[in-house]
């Protein structure tokens, strides 16, 4: 894939984006997870999540796995980012 993805508020590259929309909890922390492990330490994945219960449950889920919740945005879609950290 040579498309460009954009990149967090930092600058930096998203390494995957996981369109999750439609799906209710708990599948969107379910496939991020199987997802965050397709990526390389250190980089970031994108999840694009309709879920209003996703807000907390991607808090607690970088918290119990000890990955980086670098943004939460809500809205219409609520947008995370997550850097893998082991």
């Amino acid at each position: 894939m040579s498309a460009e993805q954009p990149g967090d508020e930092q600058g930096e590259a998203i390494a995957r984006t996981l369109d999750v929309r439609g799906l209710k909890c708990p599948l969107p922390v379910l496939k991020a997870r199987k997802a965050i492990g397709q990526v390389e330490v250190g980089a970031l994945l994108e999840v694009l999540v309709t879920d209003p219960a996703a807000m907390l449950d991607f808090r607690h889920y970088a918290r119990q796995s000890g990955h980086e919740l670098v943004a939460a945005e809500e809205g219409e879609v609520l947008r995370f980012v997550l850097r893998r950290s082991t």
